[in-house]
C-alpha cells in the first residue's frame, strides 16, 4: 500500500478561501429561526385549531339552546292553542246544551200543554156522562138549579116564569111551588129544554140555565171550548 503526500506550493494556498466559522454560526442561526417560525406556526395553527374547536362548540351549544327554547316555545304555543280549542269547543258543546236544553224543554212544556189538554177534554167527558147518568136517575138535582136561578133575580121581584122539560115539571112542580110559595111562579112546560135544564124570567130578566149553557160556561173556566152533546 502506497502513502501518497503532495506538497502545495504557496501559490495554490492563496488560491483555497478560507473557512469562515462566521457562515456556519449564521446557518445555526437560520435552522434556529426557521424552528422557531416553524414552532410559532404550528403553535398558531394549533390555537386555530383550539379557537375553532371552541366556537364550533359553542356555535353547537347556541343551536342546541336555541332548539330547546324553540322546541319550548312551540310546546307552549301548541300548549295554549289546545287549551283555546278546548275552551271554544267547551263555549260551544254549552252553548249547543243550552239549546238542546231550552229545545227540550219547550217540546216538554208543549207536550205537558197537549197532556193536560188531554186530561181536561178526558175530565169533561166523565163529567158529561155522570152529569148525565145522575139527571137520569136524580130529576130532583135540577131543584138546586132553580133555586139558584131564582135568587139571581132582583130582591123586588114578585113573579116568575120557570120554563122546564115537561118531565122535569111533572116531577118538581109541587116541590118547586112549596119552597118559593111567597114567589108567584109559574112553571111551564118546554120540550125545546132539555132535561136538566131550565130558563126562567121575570121582570125582563133573564136566567139561562139550561144544561148547554151551564156546561159552556163552566168549562170556558177551564179554557177549553166542548160542546154538551159532543
Amino acid at each position: 500500500m502506497r502513502h501518497l503526500s503532495r506538497f502545495i506550493p504557496g501559490e495554490e494556498i492563496d488560491a483555497v478561501a478560507r473557512w469562515d466559522f462566521g457562515d456556519v454560526d449564521a446557518d445555526l442561526l437560520q435552522i434556529e429561526a426557521d424552528d422557531r417560525a416553524r414552532a410559532e406556526a404550528e403553535a398558531q395553527q394549533r390555537q386555530a385549531e383550539r379557537d375553532a374547536q371552541r366556537d364550533e362548540q359553542v356555535r353547537q351549544q347556541a343551536y342546541a339552546e336555541g332548539f330547546a327554547q324553540g322546541q319550548a316555545t312551540a310546546t307552549l304555543r301548541a300548549q295554549q292553542q289546545h287549551e283555546e280549542y278546548v275552551e271554544n269547543q267547551g263555549r260551544d258543546a254549552a252553548r249547543r246544551y243550552g239549546q238542546l236544553l231550552e229545545a227540550a224543554r219547550d217540546q216538554l212544556a208543549a207536550s205537558e200543554q197537549v197532556m193536560a189538554q188531554g186530561v181536561l177534554e178526558l175530565a169533561c167527558v166523565l163529567a158529561r156522562q155522570v152529569l148525565r147518568h145522575e139527571l137520569s136517575v136524580n130529576p130532583n138535582a135540577l131543584q138546586p138549579v132553580i133555586r139558584e136561578g131564582l135568587q139571581m133575580l132582583a130582591d123586588d121581584t114578585k113573579a116568575a116564569v120557570v120554563r122546564l122539560h115537561p118531565v122535569d115539571l111533572d116531577m118538581l112542580q109541587d116541590v118547586v111551588q112549596s119552597e118559593f110559595a111567597a114567589l108567584q111562579l109559574t112553571l111551564t112546560a118546554d120540550a125545546s129544554i132539555e132535561p136538566g135544564g131550565c130558563v126562567i124570567t121575570a121582570a125582563g130578566a133573564v136566567v139561562d140555565a139550561s144544561l148547554e149553557t151551564r156546561w159552556r160556561r163552566a168549562i170556558a173556566k177551564l179554557g177549553l171550548e166542548v160542546q154538551w152533546d159532543d
